[in-house]
């Protein structure tokens, strides 16, 4: 199994001094964890910073029984947009404009009330229109953001960018400057089991041991996330133990698969692989063996 460097938390669990990374797949994956990240901040004594040019209204977490109206009011949420926090008067992008109107933000905070200050941007505008910046100037803007959140005991940022907008390499370079990897809360947690919603692929992945104490909570998930969707993979990159009652209730819940779409089961852990060898494929129905394996150096960028 792969051992990463990066601290790999779910949003609840973002903390003081946290400067993490989200390379989501689109609205859902984004809305998941930025929306859970505004929301649990605006219900708690927390200032929720967000650089963008969105609407408070429009902004993730922000649902109809949020006032943002009043919470803007209240100093609680601060929406700065793109040319007041971090462009230039050419309109390009201006790294120390940004690190001074964060800095201030955060400096502020304490003599207004909030015990911690939340900060969220999302920096797809700017791979998307190059002209405005390079990746270079994002780098460095990275680093000096982490060097201003990492010893802090107020300030926890997460940066978010839309993996589609940018090459391989640029992701990874980008990721390489955080030291967290945020992800949507469980779906479950009991410590034994683990299930985590993925967006690509659409899924779930499984972690810790699947015994018959935790086959209704999976069966559960699974009948959750197949709902109105195609195929759906299972990650079992993290997945210790399965027993043989697991193995049935996949192949139960697959051949009831609308379309007949396989349950694609991807990264079989050795002892998974060997029970499913020992039961047999063909005796497995409507299972499907995916991708084999993790490539290095691809954990946060999809």
């Amino acid at each position: 199994m792969e051992t990463s460097w990066f601290a790999r938390r779910p949003v609840s669990a973002v903390r003081p001094g946290d400067h993490a990374w989200l390379a989501y797949t689109g609205p859902r994956e984004r809305d998941r964890v930025i929306g859970t990240f505004v929301r649990e901040g605006l219900q708690t004594n927390e200032k929720v910073v967000y650089v963008t040019d969105a609407p408070p209204d429009r902004l993730p977490g922000i649902v109809s029984t949020i006032d943002a109206d009043a919470h803007l009011r209240a100093r609680r949420l601060r929406v700065i947009s793109r040319q007041d926090a971090c462009l230039d008067r050419r309109g390009r992008f201006e790294p120390a404009m940004m690190l001074d109107v964060l800095g201030r933000e955060v400096g502020e905070a304490f003599g207004q009330g909030f015990r911690a200050v939340r900060i969220t941007t999302d920096y797809s505008w700017l791979v998307n229109e190059p002209r405005l910046s390079d990746l270079g100037q994002m780098l460095g803007c990275e680093h000096r953001v982490g060097d201003t959140v990492s010893p802090s005991t107020m300030a926890m940022a997460i940066c978010q960018i839309d993996r589609r907008a940018c090459s391989r390499d640029e992701l990874i370079a980008l990721r390489n400057t955080h030291e967290v990897l945020v992800e949507a809360n469980p779906e479950f947690d009991d410590g034994i089991l683990k299930i985590v919603r993925t967006f690509e692929p659409d899924g779930l992945r499984v972690e810790g041991e699947l015994d018959a104490a935790r086959h209704a909570v999976f069966a559960e998930q699974l009948y959750q996330v197949n709902k109105g969707r195609g195929r759906i993979h299972l990650d079992y990159s993290r997945l210790a133990f399965i027993d043989l009652g697991g193995l049935h209730l996949l192949a139960e819940h697959a051949t009831g698969l609308p379309g007949g779409e396989p349950l694609v089961l991807d990264h079989l852990t050795p002892h998974v692989e060997h029970v499913i060898e020992m039961v047999g494929w063909h005796r497995l129905p409507g299972l499907a063996r995916g991708t084999a394996g993790r490539l290095p150096g691809t954990e946060g960028i999809g």
